[in-house]
């Protein structure tokens, strides 16, 4: 290879080219460089290569196609043009000028948020506040105490047929507050004992006779045959009721209703028989 110290690199460039067999496009079409580039190169004129760098990766490029030394093309541009680039270190590229502290930008930043949430909250509280969200609230409860009234008329009515076509008694024994109580058919089998508790309802069908105790009359009232007695008595008062099926309307002209035998025996304040 010629010395491309006692030539130019461009026409170095040139005659290496010619001496390879390809045009300027065709060596275009190897490098991807483009062709008014590698005619301007081959003329010693670097500017349009956008700087030392890409003029160095053109050449070593240019020169690998066409069969010269990439490495020696190279430092021949670098000593006709000042000389290779002193490197520049990292540390001084990617290294801040003011240190940023990052702790008082996380706070400030969290600080516009909590700003900006409770701004959100005010705002809805106050269209809230403007737009009768009391009066919507009652409209909601309505239905909910319409829809309780209406499953507990249900409940009774179901009562009072299962009394009328069978023949049963039912009693629906609801705690208002924790009560003991005991439950006995006709025959005095024992249906249930125990306390029942605060919030509770629980019903018993018997033929013939539901017999209750009750510990604390005032903390329970009674559903029988569908009919609403209401509180069994006084509070802390002990009562023994007695309830038969639901009167026969020839019975009902006849004056022998059924119900609660036991109405005006109440007894005195004691703890319940077990």
């Amino acid at each position: 290879m010629k010395n491309v110290r006692s030539e130019s690199i461009g026409s170095t460039l040139a005659e290496a080219r010619r001496a390879a067999g390809l045009t300027v496009e065709q060596l275009s079409a190897r490098t991807r460089i483009r062709e008014p580039l590698i005619r301007a190169m081959e003329r010693d004129d670097f500017s349009l290569c956008g700087g030392h760098f890409y003029a160095r990766g053109h050449i070593r490029n240019i020169a690998k196609t066409v069969g010269l030394d990439p490495e020696a093309m190279v430092a021949a541009y670098e000593e006709a043009h000042g000389g290779r680039a002193a490197p520049m270190e990292a540390v001084p590229v990617f290294s801040a000028t003011v240190p940023v502290k990052m702790r008082e930008r996380r706070s400030a930043e969290w600080g516009t948020a909590l700003g900006v949430a409770l701004a959100v909250v005010i705002v809805f509280s106050v269209i809230r506040l403007m737009g009768g969200g009391g009066e919507q609230r009652v409209a909601e409860e309505r239905p909910v105490q319409a829809t309780a009234a209406a499953r507990a008329t249900e409940a009774a009515a179901r009562d009072a047929d299962a009394s009328r076509k069978r023949g049963l008694v039912v009693v629906t024994v609801h705690a208002r507050r924790p009560s003991h109580l005991r439950v006995q058919d006709a025959a005095g089998r024992r249906l249930f004992e125990g306390e029942i508790q605060a919030g509770t309802s629980s019903t018993w069908r018997a033929r013939e006779r539901v017999k209750l105790v009750i510990g604390d009359a005032g903390a329970v009232t009674l559903r029988v045959n569908g009919r609403d007695l209401g509180v069994a008595g006084r509070p802390g008062e002990t009562v023994r009721r007695s309830f038969g099926p639901p009167a026969r309307p020839a019975e009902a002209r006849s004056g022998a209703a059924g119900g609660d035998a036991d109405a005006g025996h109440r007894g005195a304040p004691s703890a319940p028989g077990r």
